[in-house]
């Protein structure tokens, strides 16, 4: 008996301070930055839908059991679940898993009138492209923010140094050279530079330099090196061979912060094409996605370099969010607007069949996605590689 109660004590003790470890350095920082992008989202669908006139039943952050709730004026039922991996907003006459519909002749004109489904194309259009352009001014706002109150960060893409026998020192930059574009696509700041580089481990690709005035263009191939992922994996990157000490930091008007918010927001955009583009090309790694438990660890690791750089990574992700959510996959909301568009186009939606193999198809891909990028996790923090050697 006495050993019993010694061993549960000491596991109470394991848990706690493994909740307290969580809480401190993993939870509460993924929590502050799941949350807020999550809300935006649904509150895109909720606003429009509510201006609409659709009866919205539940308003959901998280999913599964309620842990709290409460009812509106209206009747909508908003929920913290317990699962805080997402959110929905669950409207009348909708069905998230297949073709939307309720019995029509069932309802009171009153109840009609608030059914999803009975709205026109153009409305359930907005109603769902509502979710990722909220995401989408949620980064300005954050980024704006930032930028405003706290200052913008620039470093200039000007090698002041050049490596020995690096990959620049070889292409011909010298110290000095102001690199203004890569493959065409234009390079504003040091951190472009080094993401388009990093990217392209061994492949060809232009540049175009500022010289003393003088525009040139160098054929040059990054050096692969080997990088720590900071989870004790090592993964190839592309390495130019240049510093710089060309440092810009000062904060903006709200006004020129608003539009450097609108350019941040989109250059994350074109960044993130970007690199799901190597990845499908095969030059960037598919181990480089990471799921909840690499987002949870980021989360942690952000926060310790203080508020700003945590508010920068959730305007990062909230445009992650809302560019992935416009994807033409059946269950995410790029699925629902094809859906959408093929309806006007036709003059009536697919057949009941059709949606529910699309929304099937639309599972499965998101479903294999999602345990794709968690295997990822799982491999970053050595769990697979752990089980494996449990069993060879």
């Amino acid at each position: 008996m006495t050993i019993r109660i010694a061993a549960e004590v000491l596991l109470s003790d394991f848990l706690q301070s493994t909740w307290l470890l969580f809480t401190d350095s993993f939870i509460g920082p993924f929590l502050l930055v799941l949350t807020p992008i999550v809300f935006f989202h649904e509150l895109g669908h909720f606003w429009v839908a509510r201006r609409f006139g659709v009866f919205v039943e539940k308003f959901s952050i998280g999913f599964g059991r309620e842990v709290f709730g409460w009812n509106d004026s209206h009747g909508t039922r908003w929920s913290v679940s317990l699962l805080p991996l997402g959110g929905y907003v669950k409207m009348f006459g909708q069905n998230d898993t297949g073709p939307d519909g309720v019995n029509v002749e069932a309802l009171t004109e009153e109840k009609r009138g608030g059914a999803f489904p009975e709205k026109t194309v153009a409305q359930r259009f907005a109603i769902v492209v509502a979710g990722p352009l909220a995401n989408f001014l949620l980064s300005i706002v954050l980024f704006a923010g930032v930028f405003a109150f706290v200052g913008q960060s620039q470093t200039l893409p000007e090698a002041t140094v050049v490596h020995e026998g690096s990959a620049a020192e070889r292409g011909g930059i010298l110290p000095g050279d102001v690199i203004v574009a890569i493959d065409g696509s234009p390079i504003g700041a040091f951190d472009e530079l080094r993401f388009a580089v990093s990217t392209s481990p061994g492949v060809s690709m232009e540049f175009e330099i500022d010289r003393r005035s003088e525009r040139l263009f160098l054929e040059i191939v990054p050096d692969t090196v080997l990088q720590d992922d900071g989870f004790g994996n090592e993964r190839e990157v592309g390495r130019l061979g240049v510093q710089t000490d060309k440092v810009v930091f000062e904060r903006v008007a709200v006004g020129e912060a608003i539009v450097a918010g609108i350019d941040e927001t989109y250059m994350w955009c074109v960044r993130i094409f970007d690199f799901l583009g190597k990845i499908l090309s095969g030059v960037q790694s598919s181990r480089d996605l990471a799921g909840p438990l690499g987002i949870l660890q980021m989360s942690g690791s952000v926060a310790e370099h203080g508020i700003a750089n945590l508010v920068m990574f959730m305007a990062i992700l909230s445009v992650n969010l809302g560019l992935i959510n416009l994807f033409p996959v059946p269950m995410l909301d790029g699925g629902h607007l094809v859906f959408y568009i093929i309806e006007a186009l036709r003059g009536r939606p697919l057949s009941d069949r059709a949606q529910e193999y699309g929304f099937f198809v639309g599972l499965g891909l998101v479903g294999a996605l999602f345990l794709f990028v968690t295997f990822n996790d799982l491999a970053r923090f050595g769990v697979v590689e752990f089980l494996t050697g449990l069993v060879s």
